[in-house]
């Protein structure tokens, strides 16, 4: 393979990455997949969205077992929690997911490269491993590196006291305190599996509100049910600095407007202030392949940089970061340098908080509708109405529908509650297919199913909610 040839080479094999070169294989072209690591699958796989699910579907029974089990009739004692086995579980998952890119990639020939791609122009990657050097040449290399955590000035991460999501991942016991910087989804989600476990977590966010860029409604909703759930708060605050002792890390604070500053002492920090892309050692400068202002790769309508075949998608461009973004993109893009054409709806690409209750989102907020002077109604049904719900023992929470006042297309919803990440695909499949909520609402849902919620959020549309 010193001087392998093929028609694409991808480097990274994250969700944008191993499904781009999976489809460019499945349309006859001959493919290889470049990753540093020993593993398939980049940070999702490995230490993001797989193992993160993982453990909070383990701490979430935990915590049913600890304080809701006796309220219904089921009488387990306290339970005991074997930190070592949880991980072992998660482990176990993680290794079922990646040894599965494995087979797939087997069974659709394309090859893995492990070691570290560096784009040397147009047609050229050079690949860094434990064997040497080899070169290789295709008519179309596509940038799948992903993204990394964001780092924080002030705030050194050795990932023992004061960790990132991947840290927070492979705690070795439960810590007694916690403190997150950042109030989006990683802090949320993480905060949530140690809470749950036994950690008192604080959270401190630079804005005033948890979740920034989601809707306004659920962001409030979803601190108040946290709050509920023992989780503290600290907004507009900024850490300006830490200092990591044995068994403690001091966080200096300050009002994020500027003020008196303050320490908070913690076991363990969790820094998750967000992702930036991963463009390290791809020669990218090199090559020609322009950056924005924000390190992403510049990328046109059809995925391609500013060097004629060399593509980018995923975390490493614009948009959401997303897994599912990056998927999509991955095919979209395999299929254009395969000659066909693909299109990718953005404004119909979910997102979605895995705590309990969960937080989807698709579409406009009502803030961005608000800013942008389009004219819409709101229809919104509570789960408390909802008898699945209430058998459930699962009433928090709300979906909230927004349509277009004059064609009643939807725009956006907005949902906090039980399985909100499996009830935002109906609304994201209408808003596909310019839906409305009429054609939601008229829509049979069965019954007694949590849909019923959307169902009922679409007739309050038109003010027509029928369990309410």
């Amino acid at each position: 393979m010193a001087n392998a040839q093929y028609d694409v080479v991808v480097i990274g094999s994250g969700p944008g990455g191993y499904v781009c070169a999976i489809r460019a294989a499945q349309l006859g072209l001959k493919v290889a997949c470049v990753e540093k690591d020993n593993t398939l699958g980049g940070t999702c796989l490995n230490v993001g969205c797989i193992p993160s699910k993982a453990l909070l579907s383990v701490s979430e029974k935990y915590a049913h077992a600890s304080h809701d089990f006796a309220s219904l009739g089921i009488d387990v004692g306290t339970p005991k929690l074997d930190l070592k086995k949880t991980m072992a579980f998660k482990d176990k998952v993680v290794a079922a997911n990646t040894n599965g890119i494995t087979f797939l990639f087997k069974k659709n020939k394309v090859d893995h490269i492990i070691g570290t791609g560096t784009i040397m122009g147009a047609g050229a990657v050079d690949v860094v491993g434990k064997d040497g050097k080899k070169s290789i040449t295709a008519r179309a290399i596509v940038i799948a590196t992903g993204s990394e955590s964001t780092p924080l000035n002030g705030v050194t991460v050795d990932e023992k006291q004061v960790v990132t999501s991947t840290g927070a991942l492979a705690l070795d016991k439960v810590p007694a305190t916690l403190a997150v910087i950042g109030g989006g989804v990683i802090g949320l989600e993480m905060g949530t599996v140690w809470q749950r476990l036994g950690t008192k977590v604080t959270v401190i966010e630079f804005m005033d509100r948890i979740l920034p860029g989601s809707d306004l409604e659920i962001s409030k909703e979803m601190k108040k049910i946290m709050t509920k759930q023992g989780m503290e708060f600290k907004l507009s605050t900024k850490v300006t600095g830490s200092t990591a002792a044995k068994g403690k890390v001091t966080l200096s604070l300050e009002a994020a407007a500027g003020g008196s500053p303050e320490k908070l002492e913690v076991e363990t920090v969790l820094l998750a202030i967000g992702r930036r892309p991963y463009t390290q050692g791809l020669g990218l400068e090199k090559a020609g392949v322009k950056l924005d202002n924000r390190g992403r790769v510049e990328i046109d309508d059809h995925f391609q940089t500013s060097v004629p075949g060399i593509y980018a998608i995923g975390d490493v461009v614009r948009g959401a970061m997303l897994a599912h973004k990056a998927e999509d993109e991955g095919l979209v893009c395999a299929e254009i340098i395969a000659g066909q054409s693909g299109h990718i709806n953005y404004d119909a690409i979910p997102g979605v908080v895995y705590t309990f209750p969960e937080v989807a989102s698709v579409g406009k907020t009502e803030e961005q509708l608000k800013e942008a002077g389009i004219e819409y109604k709101s229809g919104k049904f509570p789960f408390m109405a909802n008898g699945r719900a209430r058998a459930m023992n699962a009433t928090d929470g709300f979906v909230k529908i927004l349509a277009d006042a004059k064609t009643d297309r939807v725009l956006g919803c907005h949902i906090i509650g039980a399985e909100a990440g499996t009830l935002i695909a109906e609304i994201a499949l209408a808003m596909e297919f310019g839906g409305s909520s009429e054609d939601i609402a008229r829509t049979c849902h069965a019954h007694p199913t949590l849909n019923e919620v959307v169902k009922e959020a679409a007739l309050a549309v038109e003010g027509r909610a029928i369990h309410i």
